[in-house]
Formats: structure tokens, C-alpha cells, sequence
């Protein structure tokens, strides 16, 4: 099976252990990655980010591992889109 096929069919479960082993140094029994595993997991958390997670982010990278840079007018378009509630203090 293929890196990205693997990525598909990875179960949020496995993502958020791998985030968390690359963001610790370290697996869950404690035992500590080693570089390859760093590197390995790091790309898979990447990738599965890319490939699940709608991000809002300036730079991000997409589903096709290229890196997307949003620019400042489309940012700003897409924050005059949304709705902010603002709220006074005689509201509370």
C-alpha cells in the first residue's frame, strides 16, 4: 500500500498519536523516537492534516502536498464573511 492511500484510510485515532509522539519526542510507553520515526510520523501527521483538516491558515498544505498561500485580500475577504457577535457588558 502506498504512503497516500495509507493517509486515507488512517483513522483519526492513529493521527492524534503520532502528533502527539512527534510533539513529545516519544512514544506513548515512554520509549523515545528515533530520528527515522520522527521524520516518518512527522510527514504522516503533515499529511494527514493536508488531506482531512480544513484549514484557515495563511500557509497550509494541500490534499496534493504542494504548499497553498492565501493571499491578504482573499484573508480578508473571508474574515468580512463571517459573523461576530459582540457583546456588552450590560448583556451579562
Amino acid at each position: 500500500m502506498d504512503f497516500i492511500k495509507t493517509i486515507d484510510i488512517m483513522p483519526e485515532s492513529v493521527y492524534l498519536k503520532l502528533k502527539q509522539a512527534v510533539e513529545l519526542g516519544k512514544w506513548e510507553n515512554g520509549s523515545p523516537l528515533t530520528e527515522s520515526q520522527k521524520s516518518a510520523s512527522l510527514q504522516a501527521v503533515m499529511a494527514w492534516q493536508a488531506k482531512h483538516l480544513d484549514s484557515q491558515q495563511h500557509f497550509t498544505i494541500g490534499s496534493n502536498g504542494k504548499i497553498i498561500e492565501r493571499s491578504k485580500a482573499e484573508l480578508q475577504k473571508e474574515m468580512s464573511q463571517q459573523q461576530i457577535i459582540r457583546l456588552s457588558h450590560d448583556d451579562f
